[in-house]
């Protein structure tokens, strides 16, 4: 034991004597510093600080602080330089004086536009430069006529406006919700109004024609479970879904992510023959899949291996995902209801104020996600399945206004009478969600987050005089 501690001690003793000795270098050095700041500040002295640039009111003038330092020199100095201070203290009273009528009864107008202000600080400029060639002083007392010339100069200028502060004509959409806005035959641009750069409010029609004519394209079968699948029924996909809910709440994940997870599945289930042991396997290697190409930071392999208790290997699930992407020939960009649904809540909530829209929101996409669970819902395509949630959401929302008007079928394409089954297939599912057996996604919005929408009072029946066009 002494052995291996033994150098350790004496290293101990080594390190006490260096800090020793730095400690003292440091106390002499600290010294010399303390030594060099006391001359320093008294040749500061001589100076005038920075601080009296802006603050020449508080601070004393240069001009008294060299008089001072001047005067108490006098009697070791001759005539003549005695002479000079007295010129030099003077003329630095007179520059005072040009200072306080200027900086009091001088005022400059504030400038409309950039020409008017540059002329303001050339004006500044030539009376500051005036005064200076006005005064006859020595090379000491450059320091205090500058920096009063530069104090006058920066308080001028200090009252200038560069910007224009006109507005212009015309039409200019914030970021807020317009809802002042006079719409006699007219459709309000929700791209104009949303400043978010991400939503591409240049070509966003472009984008959204593109997803409608494409939405077809990507679609499941809507029959695969009578003609494919012999295994597996509705209620096992159903399950499934409602356990993905979870797992895409435990992980974080974004909205878009589990509705294209949803897509793999069905799309797969669509052309090839599922065991219901395996139908897990699938469940998560598709959110896998769906996790790459939507999040940021994807759960990893052995994450998806955990959530489902390490029933499924690593290389089960590698051997799935390869399986998904060849028979999805790696085409995985698919429209879903959640990308038509943001643009409809956008053009939903242009007359909605600010916590209302945020409900509005949410409860359009807890009806969303409930057409998830919903085998039979496969059969209406992504875009009509987010106008029905919109029109619906009004509709609970808002039982006094008319749930769909002239911007919402501009945007959306749809009139109510097209509308009318899906509604009344997502109003059922709706207040079927309280027995249902699949809570996920209930008790997902029933959170404070998604301000509790789930508990919403659903109607018991939508009168058919709002569905007229």
């Amino acid at each position: 034991m002494k052995n291996r501690f033994s150098p350790n001690i004496c290293a101990h003793e080594m390190s006490t004597k260096n800090r020793r000795s730095s400690f003292s270098s440091s106390t002499a050095s600290s010294l010399a510093k303390r030594h060099s700041s006391v001359v320093s500040s008294v040749k500061a002295a001589k100076r005038a600080p920075l601080a009296n640039i802006t603050n020449e009111r508080n601070a004393p003038s240069s001009s008294s602080v060299s008089s001072s330092i001047k005067t108490a020199k006098t009697k070791k100095e001759d005539p003549a330089r005695r002479s000079s201070i007295t010129r030099s203290t003077t003329c630095a009273n007179k520059l005072r004086e040009l200072k306080t009528i200027n900086s009091g009864t001088t005022i400059i107008p504030k400038a409309n536009s950039l020409p008017q202000t540059k002329d303001a600080v050339a004006a500044v400029a030539r009376v500051s430069v005036s005064v200076q060639s006005s005064i006859d002083v020595s090379p000491s007392k450059s320091d205090a006529r500058d920096v009063s010339a530069v104090g006058s100069i920066q308080r001028k200028t200090n009252n200038l406006s560069i910007c224009d502060t006109t507005k212009p004509e015309g039409n200019i959409y914030s970021g807020e919700i317009v809802g002042n806005l006079k719409r006699e035959g007219k459709v309000v641009n929700i791209d104009n109004i949303c400043s978010d750069p991400q939503l591409c409010a240049t070509y966003a029609c472009d984008i959204y024609k593109h997803l409608r004519e494409s939405e077809e394209k990507k679609r499941p079968s809507t029959d695969f479970m009578e003609r494919i699948q012999n295994d597996i029924n509705v209620s096992m996909r159903a399950i499934l879904i409602d356990w993905l809910v979870e797992v895409a709440e435990e992980y974080r994940l974004v909205p878009d992510t589990l509705y294209l997870t949803v897509n793999y599945i069905d799309r797969y289930l669509s052309g090839n023959a599922m065991n219901r042991k395996r139908l897990q396997l699938l469940g998560v290697s598709c959110m896998m899949i769906a996790s790459k190409y939507e999040e940021i930071c994807a759960p990893e392999v052995q994450d998806f291996c955990y959530i489902t208790d390490n029933t499924y290997l690593k290389e089960e699930l590698l051997r799935m995902e390869s399986a998904v992407l060849n028979y999805l020939k790696f085409e995985m960009t698919a429209p879903t209801v959640k990308c038509f649904l943001r643009r409809f809540v956008r053009a939903a909530a242009h007359d909605v104020q600010e916590l209302p829209s945020l409900q509005l929101e949410c409860l359009t996409n807890f009806i969303a996600e409930l057409s998830l669970l919903e085998y039979n819902m496969l059969r209406y395509p992504p875009s009509l399945i987010a106008a029905s949630a919109t029109f619906l959401g009004r509709f609970i929302l808002f039982p006094s206004k008319k749930p769909w008007n002239s911007i919402l079928h501009h945007y959306t394409q749809y009139w109510p009478s097209d509308l009318c089954a899906c509604v009344k297939d997502l109003h059922r599912l709706c207040c079927s969600s309280d027995t249902s057996n699949l809570p996920a996604i209930r008790e997902k919005y029933s959170q404070h987050k998604y301000k509790y929408v789930a508990k919403k009072c659903i109607p018991v029946s939508i009168p058919q005089e709002v569905f007229q066009n």
